[in-house]
Order: structure tokens, then C-alpha cells, then sequence
């Protein structure tokens, strides 16, 4: 991991700042947290992108942190909290794994995401499983929960991350 220069922690803030931001504008919230939004994953996974994983893991910490201090409260479980926001979207920036060119950003953008998601489906069966209708799998019961607004963020940030990186690519790191 790269020292951290005064650039990479402006940088960071300003990301940070940006994905909640736009966290607020969204298009579908589910009933017991998570939502699909207009990219708000995104400037998290481009700083990954631009800075790597460690810088990039903490920014998305500290983003899922602010998350959950700002945002709605579902649960105040210690596992929640740590399963939903901090370690979710610290995993954002698995995407600075896959940041040498083009076409393996959006691999690392996957990888990111997932992360996000293998965290949240834990988080599903180990808080909200009596939540899953009778019956139900909770695992299924999380996997799809979780998937439903997952998989639209993904698709939101595959577009914007390749707009994105076509259009800064010339700027240094």
C-alpha cells in the first residue's frame, strides 16, 4: 500500500463526500435497508480504481460509517453495523485489485460489489433471518433481498466507472 499523501486523503474526503451525496438520490429503497441510487457506489470504486485497494478499503469504511451515522437505523446490532455499512462498503475497494487497464477495471468493479454483497448476505442470515417468510431459506431469503437492489447498483456502475475512466484516464496519479 501506498503512503497516504495529503492528494490521496483530499481526494478521498471529497469522494467520500460525493457518494453521499448522492446517496440521497434514489430510484427504489427496500423496506429493511439498501436501496439503488444514482451511482452512489461509484466515486468509492473510481477512487479504488485510481488510488488501490488499501486506500480504497479505508474510504469505503469510513463512507459506510457515515452511512449508517446519517442514514436510516435499522439495526443497532454490532454485526449489523459492522456486516451492513463498515465492512460492506470497506470491500468497495477490492476494485482497486483489477486497476492496470480498461477492461479489468470492470472486474475489479464486480469484485467490489461483491464483496459488498457476500457482506450483506451474511449480514441477512445472521441478524435478519426471522424476517424471511416462512419456510424460506434464510439464506435464499438474503441472497435475493440483497440481490434485488445489488444487481441494479452493479449495472449503474458499470456505465458510470467506464464513462468515468474514459474521461480521466490522462489524469496523473
Amino acid at each position: 500500500m501506498k503512503n497516504f499523501t495529503t492528494k490521496m486523503l483530499v481526494e478521498a474526503g471529497i469522494m467520500i463526500a460525493l457518494a453521499q451525496i448522492l446517496s440521497y438520490v434514489k430510484i427504489f429503497e427496500a423496506p429493511y435497508g439498501g436501496s439503488v441510487t444514482a451511482g452512489s457506489m461509484v466515486p468509492i470504486l473510481f477512487y479504488a480504481i485510481r488510488w488501490g485497494v488499501g486506500p480504497g478499503i479505508l474510504a469505503g469504511s469510513v463512507y459506510g460509517i457515515l452511512q449508517f451515522v446519517l442514514g436510516p437505523k435499522y439495526s443497532f446490532h454490532i454485526l449489523s453495523i459492522l456486516l451492513d455499512y463498515v465492512v460492506a462498503f470497506g470491500l468497495l475497494g477490492l476494485a482497486g485489485l483489477f486497476r492496470q487497464d480498461f477492461k479489468n477495471i470492470f472486474v475489479g468493479v464486480f469484485f467490489g460489489i461483491l464483496g459488498r454483497f457476500v457482506s450483506t448476505v451474511l449480514s441477512g442470515v445472521i441478524i435478519w433471518a426471522s424476517y424471511a417468510p416462512e419456510n424460506m431459506n434464510p439464506w435464499i431469503y438474503s441472497i435475493v433481498y440483497n440481490g434485488a437492489y445489488l444487481v441494479p447498483e452493479l449495472i449503474i456502475s458499470f456505465i458510470l466507472v467506464g464513462i468515468l475512466y474514459r474521461a480521466f484516464k490522462s489524469i496523473p496519479a
